[in-house]
């Protein structure tokens, strides 16, 4: 059993006053580990919504309270961390943080893997810990955005390969050119109160009928 972790002054990096406070749900089987995590997360003002002993019952939490950050230890009962870490980053939970008593870098490699934002190596201080919360938040949100964009580039282009399948129909059905073809969809689009993709679909599935 690590010895508790000394006592350190809250960190200017947690969550300012004022604020709601970050949620947090803490993982670890070691009990007096995973109540030091609790009080050092509580003295920086995270509120820590749900602890469990084992990963399988880490993910039952995180999918319960869709809290703001998941911290894991890297070995428990029932499912190990990195697996646990695993089944949260594919659902796009909150950011993950390993903790691990080993510094092998395999255990660094397998947690990145799995989807953990940041790791911890045992025994921490209240100092190690805070820093490593806001990287991890940080480098999740850095990946949510990224990944929002690349869905965003990709619908794009999408839609734009639905509108150049619905223009052909139209310019064939109805003799339009195109730039007249495109302002059928667009104005239809309006009428409907639908996007431009989904009149451009409708066109492809049902024709210039699509408007009756």
């Amino acid at each position: 059993m690590n010895e508790a972790a000394p006592r350190t002054a809250p960190s200017s990096a947690s969550p300012q006053a004022g604020t709601e406070p970050r949620t947090v749900v803490i993982a670890e089987d070691e009990v007096l580990i995973r109540m030091d995590l609790a009080e050092m997360l509580a003295d920086e003002g995270y509120e820590v919504v749900g602890q469990a002993g084992d990963g399988q019952q880490a993910i039952a939490l995180a999918e319960q309270h869709r809290p703001d950050l998941v911290i894991v230890d890297v070995k428990m009962p029932v499912l190990d961390g990195i697996a646990a870490a695993e089944a949260i980053a594919k659902q796009r939970i909150a950011p993950v943080i390993v903790l691990t008593a080993f510094s092998q870098r395999e255990l660094v490699d397998r947690a990145a893997e799995a989807g953990a934002m940041a790791y911890l190596v045992k025994p921490f201080t209240q100092s190690d810990l805070v820093p490593t919360i806001e990287l991890a938040v940080r480098r999740f949100a850095d990946q949510s955005r990224v990944e929002k964009e690349l869905e965003g580039l990709l619908d794009k282009l999408e839609t734009r390969k639905v509108l150049d399948r619905a223009k052909g129909v139209l310019q064939e059905q109805l003799t339009l050119s195109e730039p007249e073809a495109f302002r059928w969809i667009q104005k239809t689009a309006m009428d409907l109160r639908l996007s431009m993709k989904q009149v451009a679909e409708g066109v492809i599935e049902h024709g210039a009928g699509l408007r009756g």
